[in-house]
């Protein structure tokens, strides 16, 4: 009677840990992101979710919270450091108040088209900043983009930087873009993603300013009116995780989790890199009057009169550097 029982308790046991353990080797990963799933943030999380169930079927859940669900980038970067959030794909805007290497990176007209700042990224200069991110409790595996900012208003065209003067243009939390404005006189107002939308609609700022990728994924022209292709910055991304979910993986796990990063990034480049012509197009056809002749260099001259500021910033030789290659 005994034994019986014995191998029922066995049997039972046996059974219950031939179910249970698909489920708990299964690692949840909370991924946040500021923008929506058709955006190029949208890409980068799909590409990193597929990457990651090719090569290790089951292994890997992917929680998406697009649309700041889980806050600003700010609050996201936070989260990441605490542990409350596993994942982010995010721009470098809040990021330079947490690794202030980064900031160079933003300074205005500092690269002169996407391969250029690409091959800075994917060089010896970016990825020596990724390992920055440890000390900081951020593990950053990749690199991507989201192309050239532009400022869009509701005001007038902008073809000059005397058009600029006294508009209220909301920006990220960024001081080296925030220093750059004011020097153009305009009146820059940091705000959180989440707020822009609604300051926008009840015109509490005049604009604001993002690349074409953000512009026509989030379909700013329904509360815009213009926009001018002023490229005036580049604007990185970055895939960032948890050190507390990083440094629970295996080292064969996490070499699989840098690669579907950078398939991550991989995706998102090439997403901005249509939506850079069909993007425009788009934003034309619902109604936007788009300025594509603008004095560029008459912007540039008047920013990089502020250079010896960030000199006193970053390294000059570092600016210098990015400048000549």
């Amino acid at each position: 009677m005994k034994n019986t029982w014995l191998r029922k308790l066995l049997l039972s046991c046996l059974i219950s840990s031939t179910f249970l353990t698909p489920a708990l080797a299964e690692k949840s990963i909370k991924l946040a992101n500021a923008l929506s799933k058709e955006s190029h943030y949208g890409v980068a999380a799909t590409a990193l979710e597929e990457s990651l169930k090719q090569a290790l079927p089951e292994k890997f859940k992917v929680e998406h919270f697009a649309n700041s669900a889980l806050g600003g980038e700010r609050e996201v970067i936070e989260g990441v450091q605490l542990g409350t959030i596993d994942a982010a794909i995010l721009s470098t805007g809040a990021v330079l108040n947490f690794v202030p290497q980064v900031g160079v990176l933003d300074i205005p007209f500092l690269f002169k088209d996407l391969a250029h700042a690409r091959s800075i990224l994917d060089g010896k200069i970016g990825q020596q900043m990724l390992e920055e991110f440890p000390k900081r409790n951020i593990i950053a595996l990749a690199w991507g983009d989201q192309g050239f900012r532009h400022i869009t208003n509701n005001k007038l065209v902008i073809k000059t930087p005397t058009d600029t003067k006294s508009l209220k243009i909301r920006t990220t939390e960024n001081p080296v873009h925030i220093m750059a404005f004011k020097h153009l006189g305009i009146l820059a107002t940091p705000m959180a993603w989440p707020e822009v939308q609604p300051a926008l609609q009840q015109g509490t700022v005049d604009g604001q300013e993002n690349p074409i990728s953000v512009i026509a994924s989030m379909k700013l022209n329904q509360v815009q009116k213009h926009l001018a292709l002023t490229g005036h910055v580049y604007s990185p991304a970055l895939v960032i995780f948890s050190p507390s979910f990083y440094n629970s993986l295996t080292s064969a796990e996490k070499n699989t989790l840098k690669i579907a990063s950078q398939d991550a990034a991989k995706a998102m480049r090439k997403f901005v890199d249509e939506i850079e012509q069909s993007g425009i197009a788009s934003l034309k056809e619902a109604g936007m009057i788009v300025t594509e002749d603008v004095d560029k260099q008459a912007f540039a001259n008047i920013v990089k009169e502020i250079y010896p500021e960030y000199y006193k910033r970053y390294s000059k030789d570092l600016i210098e550097q990015i400048v000549a290659q």
